[in-house]
């Protein structure tokens, strides 16, 4: 089984390309979702989360707000953040592969997965990417965000341009929907050539 990583910048259109590789059968470990779950409620981490971070949970799991609050800015709350909550998505992603590892290839969705230099153990890696004004109106039009906050977002993340660069393959989100799609099935389809499946 060969393991593609899929990531881009936040606004790019990574979650719509996650959801047609998945119509396409192509098994697609979220690591986002993944987060939502363990930190969602009745979720294995809330007890730790709760320990480090008093305050920032309760009966609907982490409240994202208070947690965001007590961690931007703060390089080292962040890396006790990033040590309760990477082992445990480690452990899921484990699972993932062994559930599939009769299939081809699957992808790892991954947000940072440049920023954790993850790409060295994958196959190869899949960059989605769209033109910056697009990126902007997208992230700028979500519930809660301010130009400062995505300013600050974009500052973690390593620049669009770097991603694709070091891409092995290239989504653009940046046109209609069908045209998108018709990127994805060329990829699923490329893909599974490399396989022999």
């Amino acid at each position: 089984m060969k393991i593609y990583g899929l990531t881009g910048s936040i606004g790019m259109g990574k979650s719509a390309v996650a959801a047609m590789l998945r119509r396409e059968g192509v098994p697609v470990f979220d690591a986002d979702a993944e987060v939502h779950r363990l930190q969602g409620p009745a979720g294995r981490l809330l007890q730790a989360i709760e320990a480090r971070f008093p305050g920032t949970t309760g009966p609907a799991g982490v409240d994202r707000a208070k947690l965001g609050a007590a961690v931007f800015g703060h390089p080292q709350e962040l890396k006790a953040l990033e040590a309760i909550v990477h082992p445990a998505v480690k452990e899921e992603r484990m699972a993932f592969l062994r559930r599939h590892r009769s299939r081809a290839f699957v992808v790892l969705d991954i947000p940072l997965l440049f920023e954790g230099h993850m790409e060295r153990k994958l196959a190869g890696v899949i960059v989605v990417t769209a033109p910056a004004w697009k990126q902007r109106k997208r992230v700028l039009a979500r519930k809660g965000m301010t130009v400062e906050k995505f300013r600050r977002i974009l500052h973690l993340q390593t620049p669009d341009a770097e991603k694709r660069r070091r891409a092995d393959y290239i989504i653009h989100t940046g046109t209609t929907f069908a045209a998108t799609q018709r990127q994805v099935r060329r990829l699923v389809a490329c893909l599974g050539s490399k396989t022999g499946r």
